[in-house]
């Protein structure tokens, strides 16, 4: 239950005493028939882990001293509805991560709890998947052909920033159509995980992937691939945005990216001539810089200048947090009902400066490590002294409950509930396996007490949680799709009017319901009106900072679950320290060698790892995982949109993002 869009199928051996025995693949699941990688088969060491949270916590002393004693529930919620009733509504924020959503029913609640609450609550988003879509939702492509397709029908694939970490189901479907005789190019920052599936790798520098796009959309355009009829019938602004190319040239590009000039028209040739071609863009961290939304802008225009669209095995293809092409769950959020106030929108730097003002007296926290997730988190760390309490709800301690948070409740396991998962294509009842360990009470029946202490109106009007997941299912099959329906069905529905490809009769997503090259709503926003690119302001960055930090995914780890992986021991032992790649013509001068360890540092903060020198980045580039704890300390916290242009696209998909580059210098750490 870690990853979305992959959502691995499991079954699980329960013993008659209710102790989880093993887990294994489910071979029935439709979406990875019988695979489970590392963190699936880690699941086995959550429920009866020994750092596992059992009892409500109130911190004894300061802030930081991680002294506490187990409370009851009772004094738990006293003490949380009395902090909310002895302040402002609106002076209360609900900020929760990936570890409170993973059984696909609680996020629409916790919405819920904030809307009809008059609290602030935040789409988190925004540390994730969002910058991305952003990006592509400007030009109107939000849709993804499936992996499905890919196997049946791509003729080339390009994996764009896409290095499949965090969506490990979508390879078997790459192996079938390289089967077939499907080319495969990967594009990075490194030799990733996916690059083992390429045919082809082409490493370019952190944050110039628009670059790329316009230089391919240039060729494309110029030597005439385009697909005129596609254009005429499904795009508006073709005749602006092929003069606005003009000037982005391989050449200008190859400056940019340190791609060759000649391969950067290699590349374009191929995409447009092969078909089907399909482009799969990576979900999240080829966003996370200051310009992060650029890169996918860009990238979108290719498949709509090539006619590569409503077309099988061509389009883009599946990424982290798609939107698929079929019936999706109810918005049971109450956004339409929330009173007016001054709410401050998902926007990273906004909540940053709520709490750095002083805004808040109240912070919850569910699922996630606040001080790991922000950016310019030793920040983050010194502001949130002055919120009056701060609650978090989890399975394990992590940077953000040994450090700031006051009250610590102890969360279920998702094997301890019931739930949905949804991928692209199918939708799964995730029954109950086991009764909760401990003290440990789902989220859903907290905020239900919450609502009631808190006189909180309707905001549970069903009649029980199975009652509450109908109507969240009432979308699909016209409301046939029950909970009783679904056991009958053996767990296992497919997503209803689903399509593997999206836009067959257009459809796009914009006002024009069209591709949009030009772009009235971007000038609107305060965005050009047609895509773009800026290059890195940190090129400019001081001498003592000359190389480039950039992060990423790694199949051991996801967001900052279990203790960023440290609580489960086996991800724990396949990934026992921070790993942090440096080119061998900048470990050199340094005097660092592989296998020893080495900080990043820069104005912000410090960072320890041990070095992996290797020519899989390039030279001027130090990359990491990302959710390392103070790893984020290195970042900026710049906002890369303002909070008007964040909130004024879609309401899916808010841009508030804050930049996760930063430049930073290398140096060997005694032994």
């Amino acid at each position: 239950m870690n990853c979305h869009p992959t959502f691995c199928g499991m079954l699980v051996e329960v013993s008659d005493q209710g102790r989880l025995l093993g887990v294994r693949g489910d071979p029935d699941n439709p979406d990875s028939q019988g695979f489970l990688c590392i963190r699936g088969r880690a699941a086995v060491e959550l429920p009866h882990n020994e750092r596992r949270i059992l009892t409500p916590l109130l911190r004894e002393g300061r802030r930081g001293e991680d002294r506490w004693r187990g409370i009851s529930w009772k004094e738990a919620i006293d003490r949380i509805s009395s902090a909310i009733e002895s302040t402002r509504r609106e002076r209360v924020g609900f900020w929760f991560g990936h570890g409170a959503h993973v059984t696909g029913i609680n996020r629409p609640l916790i919405m819920r709890f904030g809307h009809l609450g008059g609290m602030q609550v935040w789409n988190p988003a925004i540390v994730c998947w969002a910058m991305g879509a952003y990006g592509l939702a400007l030009t109107g492509v939000i849709e993804t052909n499936t992996k499905e397709d890919m196997a049946k029908h791509s003729r080339l694939v390009i994996l764009w920033g896409a290095n499949l970490a965090s969506q490990p189901t979508t390879s078997p479907h790459l192996v079938e159509a390289r089967r077939r005789g499907a080319r495969v190019v990967a594009i990075d920052v490194r030799r990733a995980e996916a690059s083992r599936h390429a045919d082809e790798t082409l490493l370019i520098r952190p944050g110039t992937d628009a670059a790329l796009a316009l230089a391919m959309a240039h060729v494309i355009v110029a030597e005439g691939f385009v697909d005129g009829d596609f254009i005429a019938r499904h795009t508006i602004g073709f005749e602006k945005y092929a003069e606005h190319l003009k000037r982005f040239t391989p050449e200008w590009a190859a400056a940019e990216t340190g791609l060759a000039a000649a391969d950067i028209r290699r590349l374009a040739r191929e995409y447009a001539s092969v078909k089907p071609s399909m482009i799969v863009v990576g979900g999240a961290s080829m966003y996370k810089h200051r310009h992060g939304w650029e890169p996918g802008r860009a990238v979108a225009t290719l498949p709509a200048l090539t006619g590569q669209l409503g077309l099988a095995g061509g389009g883009l293809g599946p990424r982290h947090r798609a939107f698929p092409t079929g019936d999706h769950l109810a918005d049971l959020t109450a956004a339409d009902r929330r009173a007016p106030g001054p709410w401050v929108p998902s926007h990273m730097s906004s909540i940053a400066q709520l709490i750095r003002e002083g805004g808040l007296d109240v912070l919850l926290t569910a699922g996630t490590d606040m001080l790991n997730s922000f950016s310019d988190a030793a920040s983050i760390e010194r502001d949130l002294e002055k919120v009056g309490l701060i609650v978090a709800y989890d399975l394990f301690a992590n940077d953000t409950t040994r450090r700031v948070a006051d009250i610590v409740l102890p969360g279920t396991v998702w094997l301890e509930d019931i739930g949905i998962k949804e991928t692209a294509t199918h939708l799964y009842l995730m029954e109950k396996a086991l009764e909760p360990a401990g003290q440990a009470r789902p989220l859903i029946s907290v905020l239900r007490e919450l609502a009631s202490r808190l006189d909180i109106k309707d905001f549970f009007p069903w009649a029980g949680l199975e009652a509450y997941v109908d109507a969240l299912l009432a979308p699909q099959r016209g409301g046939e799709l029950t909970v009783a329906r679904f056991r009958d069905m053996g767990g296992i529905a497919e997503r209803s009017r689903l399509s593997h490809v999206p836009y067959q009769s257009g459809g796009y997503a914009t006002p024009s319901r069209k591709v949009e090259f030009y772009s009235e709503r971007a000038i609107a926003l305060g965005l050009p009106a047609m895509p773009g690119y800026t290059a890195p302001a940190l090129d400019t960055g001081p001498p003592a900072h000359p190389l480039e930090f950039r992060q990423g995914r790694v199949l051991t780890a996801f967001h900052s679950f279990y203790d960023n992986g440290r609580a489960l021991p086996m991800l724990a032992r396949a990934e026992p320290h921070a790993e942090i790649w440096i080119h061998p013509a900048d470990a050199s001068p340094r005097g660092i060698a592989d296998g020893r360890r080495i900080e990043l540092s820069n104005d912000r903060g410090r960072f320890e790892g041990v070095a992996r020198v290797t020519e899989d980045v390039l030279p001027g580039v130090v990359w990491a995982r990302d959710g390392w704890p103070g790893l984020n300390g290195l970042t900026s916290g710049e906002a890369c949109l303002t909070p008007e242009a964040s909130e004024g696209l879609d309401p899916r998909i808010p841009g508030g993002q804050s930049a996760y580059e930063a430049r930073v210098e290398a140096r060997l750490l005694p032994v």
